[in-house]
């Protein structure tokens, strides 16, 4: 199975806060096969451990240590959200990049997105992509 393919992406959402954006990047997970429905509830508990806002105007919600299990295959998200939705004082995503990584694969999966993400002009080319392609091409995982 693919890590991330056209159906793990959607383009203009917007949400009232960042609980809402975190259920809707784990809900295309489970819709797409890569976790169980707990690892939702995992990714929302993770949020109120620490932060997953990593900067440059993205967050990377994924579960907290121990929902391993919650994971079928290793898989990615993306929500690309224009308005932005606040994940605390200061920290507004634009771009919600869910994780579920199988066999300690999360790791490496993270290392690949913050090749891409550590360059703002990524960022941006995601956050005013017009259309799925344009986000696969950017973040080169399959």
């Amino acid at each position: 199975m693919q890590i991330f393919t056209e159906n793990n992406i959607i383009l203009n959402r917007d949400f009232s806060d960042k609980e809402e954006a975190i259920t809707e990047a784990g809900k295309i997970l489970v819709e797409q096969g890569y976790v169980y429905p707990e690892y939702v509830d995992s990714m929302q508990k993770r949020e109120q451990v620490i932060s997953t806002y990593v900067g440059n105007k993205i967050a990377i919600p994924h579960g907290v240590n121990g929902s391993e299990n919650q994971i079928i295959e290793s898989g990615i998200s993306l929500i690309q959200v224009p308005h932005g939705v606040s994940f605390g004082k200061g920290k507004t995503a634009y771009i919600v990049v869910g994780i579920a990584g199988k066999n300690n694969t999360h790791m490496d999966i993270l290392t690949k997105l913050s090749e891409v993400v550590c360059d703002i002009d990524n960022v941006n080319k995601l956050i005013n992509a017009k259309n799925k392609q344009e986000i696969l091409n950017i973040i080169g995982i399959n």
